[in-house]
């Protein structure tokens, strides 16, 4: 994946300088805007392979940029880095076309990876049933309430709300977020959103 062109968007000018070394020392070569909209407005950006955008910025949002991107540069992905918070609206814009989120704070051989994966060839159909496949395995051995909890994540409630709508204490919905984690063998909720999503739910 060395020497593909990445174009970091970010409006905090530390993070984004910062992701814009890492990105260098391996390998890739880096263009930075402050906004989606200056990229968007920058008619001799040129080729691109793969966006880096935070989620939350002034104007257009990563979500906005996806949908964008998805409309005019339909096979350019789309990583986004998100805010603790924001969950909820990273598994939007997933549905809506990104490839993958990342949360705040990072490792950066996570953004690395993400990054790579999001470059390599996107394969047809067959391998994306296989993709489905092995999400829904990893989901399988899941109860019916805590599917319940996980659509109510996905719907992007807090734990408050989930638990109203079942019925059930906010500490029972920790109980069971814990228990999704550990059954569908992920190390963060960001990871088991990526995988509810490939699964279809």
């Amino acid at each position: 994946m060395i020497g593909r062109r990445i174009l970091v968007i970010d409006d905090d000018a530390a993070m984004r300088d910062s992701l814009a070394f890492l990105l260098d020392v391996n390998g890739f070569y880096v263009a930075t805007y402050e906004t989606a909209t200056a990229f968007l407005n920058d008619v001799a950006s040129g080729p691109v392979d793969c966006i880096v955008s935070d989620i939350r910025m002034p104007g257009m949002s990563g979500l906005e940029l996806v949908r964008k991107v998805k409309a005019d540069r339909v096979d350019c992905p789309v990583v986004l880095i998100t805010g603790h918070g924001d969950v909820s609206l990273a598994v939007e814009a997933m549905k809506a076309g990104a490839v993958d989120f990342i949360e705040k704070p990072f490792e950066e051989e996570v953004l690395l990876r993400a990054i790579n994966s999001a470059l390599e060839a996107r394969p047809a159909k067959p391998a994306d049933d296989a993709a489905k496949l092995q999400a829904e395995a990893r989901l399988a051995d899941l109860s019916s309430r805590e599917r319940d909890v996980l659509q109510g994540l996905l719907a992007g409630k807090i734990n408050k709300v989930i638990a109203h709508d079942l019925g059930i204490s906010p500490r029972t919905v920790e109980v069971y977020r814990a228990n999704l984690m550990a059954k569908s063998h992920v190390r963060s909720m960001s990871e088991l959103m990526r995988i509810a999503i490939t699964a279809g739910l």
